[in-house]
């Protein structure tokens, strides 16, 4: 597996390179590859989005300099910003050692965030009747730390995770986050009461994807 660290990337461009490299996976041109970024401040419109869970208005959106875009992942009405590390995952899940199974790939997903989390002393969970990874947050409700959404098209993996690690979490409130309104979403920086860099998070994100994946990173 291969890690590409690309900084802070657009998010139509990164859009782009995940198909183009869908396709160069799809033809054995490149080994499963793991992209780690940022995006700027951007809202997402997954092909089941609800727009009205879009709150802010326009103006609002353009004086905090956030942008509004649909794309082709499932899900709906997303947030990625500085801060948050996104994880877009390029695997072919009809070879060794994955599987073509998506609930399988949504399940180990979100076991590589755990523990990658976990590195930090932050105890991160599933919820049941959601994705993404939890935490219990102030009072004991669930909080959600790291989104999920994914594109597979003949068992090749697109999009991926977003793992809130130190984003601006106002922002979250120009949204309704993946449509849920009954929990809130919180970050690593917030759980732990300290700092936390993105460059921090990617040491252990990588380590927890290569074990929960059983990849090693430089091999095919």
């Amino acid at each position: 597996m291969q890690v590409l660290e690309l900084g802070c990337v657009p998010y139509a461009e990164a859009l782009d390179l995940q198909i183009r490299l869908g396709e160069q996976r799809r033809a054995g041109e490149i080994p499963d590859t793991l992209l780690l970024l940022e995006h700027p401040p951007t809202i997402t419109l997954g092909r089941n989005a609800d727009r009205a869970h879009v709150v802010a208005s326009a103006e609002s959106l353009d004086r905090l300099g956030i942008a509004v875009v649909e794309t082709d992942r499932g899900g709906d009405v997303t947030y990625h910003g500085p801060g948050q590390l996104v994880g877009y995952p390029i695997l072919d899940l009809a070879r060794p050692p994955h599987k073509p199974d998506l609930h399988r790939y949504f399940r180990l997903l979100e076991e590589c965030l755990i523990a990658a989390i976990g590195e930090f002393g932050i105890a991160g969970r599933r919820f049941e009747g959601y994705t993404g990874v939890w935490v219990e947050g102030e009072g004991g409700a669930p909080e959600k730390i790291a989104a999920m959404g994914i594109r597979v098209s003949r068992w090749i993996t697109r999009h991926g995770f977003a793992l809130n690690v130190c984003p601006d979490l106002e922002h979250f409130r120009t949204i309704v986050p993946c449509g849920i309104r009954d929990y809130g979403v919180t970050s690593m920086e917030r759980a732990l009461g300290r700092p936390v860099s993105v460059e921090h998070a990617v040491t252990s994100v990588v380590a927890a994807f290569e074990s929960a994946f059983e990849s090693r990173v430089g091999g095919d």
